[in-house]
């Protein structure tokens, strides 16, 4: 596996996995986050005279062509962020994706349909993988976001064609590395989410690694459940086990870090646009009480934490963000992570559109562009994605 920078591409026909999978309205793309990153890849591609082939997946069409699932508005999109015309293909393999590759001229860049459009996608069919290869000379996966899928176009790909990494994944994959192995610290962890059962293998690694890790969202409802705090009504996992073992481990000092959860909470009775709000402490929560954002304590007593901070991880929202009643509690982290000077990383999925939202996304270190992936590399897996281009052929 070489280094990027050093392929000679001129005139070759160049396979880029990206991961466009971009949220949608009516046609229209949302979000330019995904887009945005994978821009400087596939620019440097043809400017270096590359006949650029890019492949992702949108959605979760099941192998079926679901006509709100085309590639079209992604490839307008892409289009408008590269300031050129992104062509496009009906479908990945066959006739016509060959007949729109040999259309290509150098510097051209050319965005085939949906991958998951057929399901041998997603179930890693080696077939599959060699007609995607047949269309290109190169390979290139910047796919960060489905690394940790073993799908036709991440992981079996690579078998068929002189495979690199991108520049977009090498990034990721060094940033977490710095974080997770050689962290300035103190090294605080920020996290939030609705489960603690979902990332119970994520908490374990940072209670294990950092030196605090404060927790927001319905993860430090369950954890507080654990405690036998009232939550009343709130979101919380059914099963207690996988946050009372956590609890355990502490007692029993497993752990390196120390675990902050919350004193106070913002609390409703439901959750809408338009509803009455209090700020209790976690012992005055009612029965028929929702905690949906951290208290305003407790917000302090985090900022003070992260403050002091050479390193942090941000993974999950405080709590309902989205609705601007239960924000406070995601931008005063956000906050103190962008005042704090710290190496920040931020772990992709719903805190990077909390980032984006309240205006912090400038001020991190690094926003990944991975969801499950990240989460799944902090948990030390290997990642099918990268180990197939570190056991490729070389060119």
């Amino acid at each position: 596996m070489s280094d990027f920078a050093s392929i000679d591409v001129a005139g070759k026909r160049v396979l880029v996995r990206e991961d466009l999978n971009v949220p949608l309205d009516g046609g229209t793309v949302t979000d330019l986050t995904r887009i945005d990153a994978a821009v400087p890849t596939i620019r440097s591609l043809s400017e270096r005279g590359a006949k650029v082939i890019v492949m992702s997946h949108l959605g979760r069409p099941n192998g079926a062509v679901v006509e709100s699932l085309r590639m079209a508005p992604v490839a307008k999109a892409l289009s408008a962020q590269l300031g050129f015309d992104v062509k496009t293909a009906p479908d990945c393999v066959g006739p016509q994706a060959q007949a729109a590759v040999d259309a290509l001229r150098d510097g051209d860049v050319l965005l085939l349909e949906n991958l998951r459009f057929h399901k041998e996608e997603e179930a890693g069919d080696d077939a599959f993988a060699r007609s995607l290869a047949s269309l290109g000379d190169i390979y290139v996966n910047d796919a960060f976001g489905t690394a940790h899928r073993a799908h036709a176009s991440t992981s079996v790909i690579a078998k068929y064609l002189p495979a690199y990494m991108g520049p977009l994944m090498a990034r990721e994959l060094e940033m977490l590395d710095s974080i997770l192995e050689n962290p300035k610290r103190p090294f605080v962890a920020v996290l939030g989410g609705a489960k603690v059962s979902d990332k119970i293998e994520v908490i374990d690694r940072l209670m294990s690694i950092c030196d605090c890790v404060v927790v927001g969202g319905g993860m430090a409802n369950t954890l507080l459940a654990a405690e036998g705090r009232p939550i009343g009504k709130s979101l919380c996992d059914k099963d207690l086990g996988p946050a009372l073992g956590v609890l355990d481990g502490i007692k029993h000092h497993k752990f390196k870090a120390k675990l902050h959860v919350p004193k106070d909470a913002i609390v409703a009775k439901q959750l809408a646009a338009d509803v009455d709000t209090e700020d209790v402490k976690i012992a005055d929560v009612k029965p028929d009480d929702m905690i949906l954002d951290i208290g305003a304590g407790t917000a302090m007593d985090y900022r003070g934490v992260i403050l002091d901070a050479k390193t942090v991880l941000w993974n999950g929202p405080m709590g309902v963000f989205e609705n601007d009643l239960f924000a406070a509690g995601t931008e005063a982290v956000g906050q103190a992570i962008a005042d704090s000077g710290a190496v920040s990383v931020v772990g992709g999925g719903d805190s990077a559109a909390a980032a984006h939202k309240l205006g912090f996304a400038d001020k991190m270190t690094h926003i990944s562009t991975g969801g499950g992936a990240t989460l799944e590399y902090i948990e030390g897996k290997e990642l099918p994605g990268v180990a197939a281009l570190r056991s490729a052929k070389p060119a």
